[in-house]
């Protein structure tokens, strides 16, 4: 091999096996905001759960994130589609006994390299993975902690990691609202103190809410207030989410599924407020007009956007954007082009530009705080920490499972995958992004038109991948400096 051809050779290798990084995002009053850029960061998101909470099962070897094949596929699509964050629900820390590298690692870097955010969940529908309501006590254990803390250090050292989920919808039954609340402080505080102590950046932790309009005011009030007035309380969440679906059918309006309402109560919020979960599917196909009203004036200066529910069509629901088939294949439903159509008519400059409302000071935690009417908690005694909990906060957790990006080698989508017109979608890829841009729509018609082959040709692509080539220009010129400099030096 002559030295020329070495350096093409070491050159190939380093194309191949350079990991680039998206910029975190950081919460800055009430937005999340991309610290490389200081853009602002509207959610464009999407729960992806395949299987379903049926489908997460202890010990199967499987996860959402388990499975670099099935990562690849959804990610080239989410890319297409304009996705720039996943909700995942429900994870397993441990996936690593069998294999060098933690399989959620190919997964998490192949969405970081297309610039998409995850927001986890770190509780499971198994038994002993949450908080119980009818059980608090007993349900709020080190064990529990320390699978809470497991999640933290399987996802902490991706940038791409966005935030994590203390709780979804904890608060929502009657009797809930008078127990539970001091509980959810209680974890969220646990968290953040375990990642102030074990890892190298400081991630949002928040909680995901019922839209049950009989608790949603106090719960808001009670999670997002600082006690004592202290800036530096622990267990006041970074972020809130709302799972809302009121808005259902072409003919809703921003006043008719009281839209109105919810930003006019978060309009002095002091931390990002999202929908964490909406798109109500009656009827079905959805339409997904309210993306308009969500990113639009009235509501994108309150609103850090929205997570629609969900990527995966289900047995017995209508929620599914993509049927996915025991034979590896996958097909785009109505609601994937719908809401496509809907993503393509957003301004994205508008969505980054910085938010004009002034930085609130979080109220400090009062019974005055919270209404007479639902029997809310009104106490902020948060409970001290169960045995064993603090030496694992001061320590880490043993023998953590912590991910790390990886090479991404294989950006082409190997398995079938048709529109909804039935026509089979062609060169169908990742387009890896530059390390400070998320994605964002870019105007393409995945499904497209089918032609008398049955190929579907997806409208834009073309130009859409002509603009997409300078994504990796720095990428480009690192390699040309290097091959420049190896020929240099041989010479």
């Amino acid at each position: 091999m002559t030295r020329l051809s070495a350096s093409l050779f070491a050159l190939l290798v380093w194309f191949v096996s350079k990991v680039s990084a998206v910029k975190n995002i950081e919460v800055q009053g009430a937005d999340f905001v991309n610290e490389g850029t200081s853009d602002r960061f509207q959610i464009l998101g999407v729960a992806y759960q395949p299987g379903g909470a049926a489908g997460f099962k202890a010990d199967s070897g499987f996860d959402p994130l388990s499975n670099g094949t099935m990562c690849l596929r959804e990610a080239a699509l989410m890319q297409r589609l304009g996705i720039n964050t996943i909700r995942v629900y429900n994870l397993d820390p441990s996936l690593n006994h069998a294999v060098a590298y933690i399989l959620s690692d190919l997964c998490a870097s192949i969405f970081n390299a297309v610039g998409i955010y995850m927001l986890l969940d770190v509780n499971s529908p198994l038994p002993g993975d949450s908080l119980n309501p009818g059980d608090l006590e007993s349900s709020y254990n080190s064990e529990y902690l320390e699978r809470t803390f497991a999640i933290v250090e399987a996802f902490k050292n991706y940038p791409n990691t966005l935030g994590f989920f203390a709780g979804n919808e904890v608060i929502q039954f009657p009797g809930s609202q008078t127990n539970v609340p001091p509980y959810m402080r209680a974890v969220v505080r646990d968290l953040k103190n375990y990642i102030a102590k074990n890892s190298e950046r400081k991630i949002p932790v928040g909680y995901s809410a019922a839209d049950v309009r009989d608790y949603l005011v106090d719960t808001f009030a009670y999670l997002s207030c600082q006690i004592d007035g202290s800036s530096s309380d622990m267990s006041r969440i970074d972020f809130f989410g709302l799972n809302s679906y009121s808005w259902c059918g072409p003919e809703a309006t921003f006043e008719s599924t009281d839209y109105d309402e919810l930003t006019e109560f978060f309009g002095n919020t002091t931390i990002p407020v999202f929908f964490s979960e909406y798109g109500c599917n009656d009827p079905v196909p959805r339409v997904f007009n309210e993306v308009q009203a969500l990113y639009g004036e009235e509501m994108r200066g309150v609103m850090s956007g929205g997570i629609i529910y969900e990527y995966t069509q289900e047995e017995s629901n209508n929620f599914g954007l993509v049927d996915l088939n025991s034979d590896g294949t996958a097909k785009l439903r109505d609601d994937f082009d719908a809401l496509q159509e809907q993503y393509n008519q957003l301004d994205i400059q508008a969505l980054q530009s910085g938010n004009s409302n002034p930085r609130l000071q979080s109220p400090e935690c009062s019974e005055a705080l919270i209404s007479d009417a639902q029997d809310f908690s009104k106490t902020f005694r948060i409970p001290t920490l169960p045995d064993g909990a603090q030496d694992m906060i001061d320590n880490g957790i043993q023998n953590p499972n912590a991910g790390k990006l990886v090479p991404v080698d294989q950006v082409d989508v190997e398995a079938a995958v048709y529109g909804s017109n039935g026509g089979r979608i062609e060169d169908l890829r990742i387009e890896p992004l530059p390390e400070d841009q998320s994605n964002t729509p870019n105007g393409q018609d995945t499904s497209g038109s089918t032609d008398a082959s049955g190929t579907s040709t997806a409208d834009g692509a073309e130009e859409t991948s002509g603009g997409r080539i300078f994504a990796g220009i720095d990428l480009i010129m690192g390699g040309l400096a290097a091959l420049l400099v190896i020929v240099t030096f041989q010479a």
